[in-house]
């Protein structure tokens, strides 16, 4: 009986954790494909996942940053889903290319053609876009979730740092470094490895006796040299690939 009691009050207690975490977890969130790096171009994914027992997600409405505005804004065709781009007028051109761009994307906008999202699965919308801000931190875009039921789910409270996460926090994309500030750390690795080489060298010359050593010291430069040219040149084509 008292097994009984402790195992209903154990279910009982998981029941109440899951309902209390699930908010938290199953949000609309961005994320990018490998990196988001100030000054570049990334591929970033919006994945909606479906709260609901009942209804179908139909539509996903993103609305793209007014303070660090994108002029780049290119959607992934999906099956089943219609893709609408709005773009806005900008208070103050951009120059993009040796170009003057004067209007950027305000929203983009999913509506689905068949089911949507139906409950107990989530859904991925990529963007390739930029090029991304090089002085903010962070991306912040607003989404408005719609249900097969018209419930809307507003998903736009900012989160802040230090505070506890809003019931409907809006989707935050964090930017890494440019690549320029990646280099410096390319040419640290390269004078290391150098530096080690030229131990090894120097060691070997005093004598027969540390020629074990020296060898083993050699191998490691040249390890460590390659590991310093491979980083630089992945930093250069990066940079070229931007």
């Amino acid at each position: 009986m008292k097994v009984s009691r402790i195992a209903a009050s154990g279910a009982l207690a998981a029941t109440a954790v899951l309902a209390l975490s699930s908010p938290a977890l199953a949000h609309v969130s961005v994320r990018p494909e490998g990196t988001a790096a100030k000054g570049g171009y990334a591929v970033v994914d919006f994945k909606v996942p479906n709260e609901r027992d009942n209804a179908s997600t139909t539509k996903l409405e993103v609305t793209f940053p007014t303070g660090h505005p994108l002029a780049s804004v290119m959607p992934e065709p999906i099956d089943g889903w219609k893709i609408d781009v709005t773009r806005s007028e900008l208070a103050k051109p951009l120059e993009m290319h040796g170009k003057k761009i004067t209007e950027a994307v305000s929203k983009v906008t999913w509506t689905a053609t068949g089911q949507g999202i139906e409950p107990g699965f989530f859904q991925k919308f990529p963007l390739s876009v930029g090029t991304l801000p090089e002085d903010a931190d962070r991306l912040v875009f607003k989404a408005i979730q719609t249900y097969s039921d018209k419930e809307v789910v507003r998903w736009i409270e900012v989160p802040q740092q230090g505070q506890d996460e809003p019931e409907h926090p809006a989707p935050v994309l964090t930017l890494s470094a440019t690549e320029d500030e990646h280099a410096p750390a390319a040419a640290g690795a390269a004078k290391a490895s150098d530096d080690t080489a030229n131990a090894a060298a120097t060691t070997a010359s005093d004598g027969d006796g540390t020629d074990t050593t020296a060898r083993v010291l050699g191998v490691v430069g040249i390890v460590a040299g390659v590991a310093g040219v491979a980083f630089g040149v992945l930093a250069g084509r990066r940079r070229s690939a931007a």
